[in-house]
């Protein structure tokens, strides 16, 4: 057996040693953030060309979102009980197959489809990278590495839009879907060669396939309502009950199922966990805010400001360094103090007031003021993001790294699917209003505004620079007014989220990786194994005795005595 002393060593690394490790992971997540920011600034573009509308553009996203949420508990759970190397490595050829396909599509409907593969892909990476770094680093040193990890992020993160609006002006959109090819190669090298995690102590797979065929029946279903429900169908009509109760049947039916079998996707002994349940409620306010910003700011900007997609990535680099900014200098202090509460706190009130100042947008807002707005905001995202999952970890059994890691994601991700669903839905109907009321006295003089009326009745996602001046700036206004109406659903989920953070336990950051922590478990564990074994050896040797007469003089002398005496007539 491997002593407690030897086993440290094996785990005490150098800082080059740690990088080494993970730059596998961060070259594979640097590949996953730039091909969706790259991506992200030509979309108003792309759904222009495909012919799409506004329901279409939310579903690109939303398609995406939900195939990650959806799959993010599915990967958590697989990590827990096969190669984590395996799965890492699998989860980058999915998503990089995906992102190829995409850049071939065409129509949006194929692109919808294709985002679902991406989606599945994302959800690997997200959460395997999550459990492997906690497999090698401990929770106190954790925000050091994810720092540095973080700034690096921000590269594919503020460059990507950037990037992506040159390809775009430059190349056309197609060419986004290829840049992130090499670095995917790159990424699967280096996890062959430097990535090293050691392997789930279950012997035997067991995988919760009917509960993940309701998971996704009723998300899915869910959305699908939501996201159609007012336009395609009215609210009381046959189909929305139907669709409503098939979701609500559905997910009631997926979490009874989680109470009983082997392996739940979702473990319900989780939720006694009270760390876990509160980050869980701050994951889903946060998570509403997250996606919501990173699909409407650039139809905010390219649509109701008529930025080109290259202007478009400049104007969101206040929130990129509001955002990795925070992550990296939080980071950083956590990991040389050990606090964290108190910096999640401040996090949650700067998010609160970010979406607040953001619902307050117009299409002739200041942009100073927007891009303070957006700083704001991404500074109070970067500081609680990337420590919800920290002290989840902190605060979890080292068996179930896997499955509360993926499960904090999962439902940050789903929350913000069905929050971004339903801006989505609401966006549409503001606009149409919007635009309704200030063309209800409008008679087009032109050919061209005859045109560009009629193309703004079939619903589509309206290209901008080629409609008339007369007719632009109502789409504009109808646009910045619109999106900033739907932030308004994120502010009471960002004022929860302070409360929820608020009631967490104050529990201090482990020094300890998870790999150590389940190395002295097992020892300890072969401990009791070996005592156990001692103490029934003695006990059966004290049993034979007694049966001998031989035992020790306070158990059997008693019944030597007795015997002598029988014998000698006494």
């Amino acid at each position: 057996m491997t002593s407690p002393t030897h086993a440290r060593a094996e785990t005490t690394r150098s800082a080059r040693e740690v990088f080494t490790a993970i730059s596998g992971l961060i070259v594979g997540m640097f590949v996953a953030v730039l091909s969706g920011t790259i991506v992200s600034t030509s979309l108003p573009v792309i759904i222009a060309d495909l012919g799409g509308t506004q329901s279409q553009y939310t579903w690109v996203i939303t398609a995406s979102l939900l195939a990650t949420a959806v799959t993010t508990p599915f990967w958590g759970k697989l990590a827990d009980l096969v190669d984590r190397k395996i799965l890492v490595q699998l989860s980058l050829i999915i998503f990089t197959a995906g992102t190829v396909i995409a850049g071939f599509s065409t129509d949006t409907n194929m692109l919808i489809a294709v985002r679902v593969i991406q989606g599945v892909g994302v959800g690997g990476l997200m959460s395997l990278v999550m459990i492997a770094v906690a497999l090698i680093i401990s929770p106190r040193e954790r925000g050091k590495y994810m720092g540095v990890v973080g700034g690096i992020m921000a590269l594919g993160t503020i460059g990507g839009p950037l990037l992506g609006g040159l390809i775009t002006d430059t190349l056309g959109w197609r060419a986004n879907f290829f840049v992130g090819v090499p670095f995917a190669i790159l990424a699967l090298v280096l996890l062959q060669f430097t990535l090293h995690l050691p392997k789930p102590q279950k012997a035997k797979v067991s995988i919760d396939y009917f509960g993940i065929v309701l998971l996704a029946v009723g998300v899915s279903t869910l959305l699908i309502w939501v996201s159609m429900g007012g336009s395609q169908f009215d609210w009381d009509s046959g189909t929305s009950i139907t669709l409503a109760a098939i979701a609500g049947l559905a997910i009631i039916a997926f979490i009874t199922v989680e109470f009983f079998v082997k392996e739940p996707i979702v473990p319900m002994s989780l939720f006694r966990n009270r760390t876990f349940t509160l980050s869980v409620i701050a994951s889903i306010a946060i998570g509403v805010s997250m996606f919501a910003t990173s699909v409407f700011l650039a139809q905010y900007f390219q649509i109701a400001r008529g930025a080109t997609p290259t202007e478009s990535g400049l104007m969101t680099i206040p929130m990129i360094i509001g955002q990795m900014g925070a992550s990296i200098i939080i980071g950083q202090l956590v990991s040389r103090f050990g606090k964290w509460k108190g910096w999640m706190v401040t996090g949650s009130v700067l998010a609160t007031i970010g979406v607040t100042l953001m619902s307050t947008l117009r299409y002739d807002t200041p942009f100073p003021l927007v891009a303070v707005y957006m700083f704001v905001l991404g500074a109070g995202l970067g500081m609680v993001m990337q420590n919800l999952t920290l002290i989840v970890q902190n605060d979890t059994p080292p068996a179930q790294l896997g499955a509360a890691s993926s499960n904090v994601n999962f439902f940050r991700t789903i929350a913000g699917t069905i929050g971004v669903t339903i801006m989505g839905s609401l966006l549409s109907t503001s606009v149409a209003s919007y635009m309704k009321d200030s063309l209800s006295s409008f008679t087009p003089t032109t050919p061209d505004e005859v045109s560009a009326l009629k193309g703004l009745g079939s619903g589509d996602v309206p290209n901008v620079s080629g409609l008339p001046d007369t007719i632009r700036t109502v789409v504009e206004s109808a646009y910045g007014h619109g999106i900033a109406d739907s932030f308004i659903i994120a502010i009471p989920l960002a004022v929860l989220g302070i409360i929820a953070i608020a009631f967490i336990r104050n529990k201090p950051l482990s020094t300890k990786n998870a790999a150590e922590q389940l190395r002295e478990q097992a020892e300890d564990s072969a401990i009791d194994l070996a005592e156990a074994e001692v103490g029934s050896s003695l006990d059966t040797g004290t049993i034979r005795l007694e049966a001998e007469g031989t035992a020790s003089p306070s158990t059997g002398s008693v019944s030597v005595l007795e015997r002598e005496d029988r014998e000698h007539g006494r």
